[in-house]
């Protein structure tokens, strides 16, 4: 079955952090981007962080020097690791993989609050 399920998300303080997961399966991840999206509520979905099938990465400004995106071709698994968060990030968190029509995931909500 071709599907991405992430994983990692839940309540954090601001100024904490938190790995996100997404596990890819049913097709040949190590030949596809990988990327990260966040939606706010009442907001868009918004592209936050890419990494290539050769491993380039790429980050919105909002993000840029807190969050690291990466991916294990051996496990399958794309992950994002977010440090220094803040009120602003809470958001459920997707991730895509550039097959053709595209392949999401069915999101982790991550809340940043204390």
């Amino acid at each position: 079955q071709v599907q991405l399920v992430e994983s990692g998300g839940g309540l954090v303080q601001p100024g904490g952090s938190l790995r996100l997961s997404c596990a890819a399966s049913g097709f040949t991840f190590s030949s596809y981007a990988m990327r990260w999206y966040r939606q706010c509520p009442g907001n868009q979905r918004e592209w936050i962080a890419l990494v290539g099938s050769g491993g380039t990465t790429n980050y919105a400004d909002s993000v840029k020097g807190r969050f690291t995106i990466s991916r294990d071709n051996a496990k399958n698994t794309v992950y994002l690791q977010m440090n220094s968060l803040k009120a602003e990030d809470t958001a459920v968190y997707y991730c895509y993989a550039s097959l053709i029509g595209g392949l999401w995931g069915q999101g982790t909500q991550v809340n940043v609050s204390s």
